[in-house]
C-alpha cells in the first residue's frame, strides 16, 4: 500500500516536464494518490494535459490564481467529483523579468502587487477555498519557497520579499486551520534548472556556487524536492505543521 494511497491532490503549478510540480505529482501518483491538475490559458494547457493524461488524471482544470471566480469555480468541480481533497500542492510564484534585475529599490508598484498577489496571496486563496473540503480529512498543504526570503540574493529582487511573504503565510495558516487537522508547511528548495528560474539573470552562477560551497557538494533535483513533498503530504509527517523544510544539500547553514 503507499504512502498516500486513496488521497486526494490538486497540483499546482505544473509547466512542463522538468517543473517541480510535476515531480511532486509523479511521487504522489506512484504512492497511490488520486491527482487534479490546474493550467492558467491555452499555452500552458498543452503542456499539463498530455502529462496529467499520461498518469490517468480526468480533472484537468482551468485556474488563474488572479481570479476568485475561476478558484471558486476549480473547488466546486473538484468537490463535485471527489467529494472533499486531502493534498494540495501550491508551486506558483511569478514576477515580472524587468523586476528581476537591476536594484530592489527600482521595483515598480505595478511589478510589487503582481509579484505577491500570485507569488504569496494565492496560497491564502486556494486554502481558503480547500479547508472547508479538506477538514476532518487529515489534509495537508505544501508550498514553495526559497532562501531569497531570508538572505539577499542577486537579482532574486522582488521575488524574495514574495517568499518572505509566502513564508509568513504558511505560519499563520498552519495556525488558523490545525484545529480542523490540516498541516500547511513549506519546502525551501535550492536552484534547480526549471522554467520559470531559467528567467532569473545569473542562475548558472547561482547553480555552481550551490555546488559548490553546500555541505553535499553537489545541487538538489526536482526528485529530491518531490520526495520530502510525499512526506509532507503523508501521514508520516502527522506531527509536523507550520515548518520551512530546506532541501538545499544543507547550504543555508553555511555562513562562510
Amino acid at each position: 500500500m503507499g504512502l498516500v494511497e486513496g488521497k486526494k491532490a490538486i497540483i499546482f503549478g505544473v509547466a512542463n516536464e522538468k517543473s517541480i510540480a510535476w515531480a511532486i505529482a509523479q511521487a504522489l501518483h506512484k504512492e497511490g494518490a488520486k491527482l487534479a491538475f490546474t493550467y492558467a490559458g491555452e499555452v500552458l494547457e498543452s503542456r499539463v494535459r498530455p502529462l496529467a493524461e499520461g498518469i490517468g488524471s480526468q480533472l484537468i482544470i482551468p485556474c488563474d490564481v488572479t481570479r476568485d471566480e475561476d478558484i471558486d469555480s476549480l473547488f466546486d468541480k473538484v468537490n463535485g467529483a471527489w467529494g472533499g481533497v486531502d493534498i494540495l500542492i501550491h508551486s506558483i510564484a511569478f514576477a515580472k523579468k524587468e523586476e528581476l534585475k537591476g536594484r530592489f529599490v527600482d521595483t515598480s508598484r505595478e511589478g510589487f502587487n503582481l509579484a505577491m498577489d500570485i507569488s504569496a496571496y494565492s496560497l491564502i486563496a486556494l486554502a481558503k477555498r480547500a479547508y472547508p473540503i479538506m477538514a476532518g480529512r487529515k489534509g495537508s498543504i505544501v508550498t514553495m519557497t526559497y532562501y531569497g526570503s531570508e538572505k539577499v540574493i542577486p537579482n532574486y529582487n522582488v521575488m524574495g520579499v514574495a517568499k518572505a511573504a509566502l513564508e509568513a503565510n504558511v505560519r499563520y495558516l498552519s495556525s488558523d486551520l490545525g484545529q480542523d487537522g490540516i498541516r500547511v508547511n513549506a519546502i525551501s528548495a535550492g536552484p534547480i534548472r526549471t522554467l520559470s528560474a531559467m528567467g532569473i539573470s545569473g542562475f548558472r552562477e547561482m547553480l555552481n556556487h550551490v555546488e559548490t560551497k553546500s555541505p553535499l557538494k553537489r545541487n538538489v533535483t526536482a526528485e529530491d524536492v518531490a520526495r520530502t513533498a510525499l512526506y509532507l503530504s503523508s501521514d508520516l509527517s502527522s506531527g509536523i505543521t507550520g515548518e520551512i523544510i530546506y532541501v538545499d544539500a544543507g547550504y543555508n547553514i553555511i555562513g562562510m
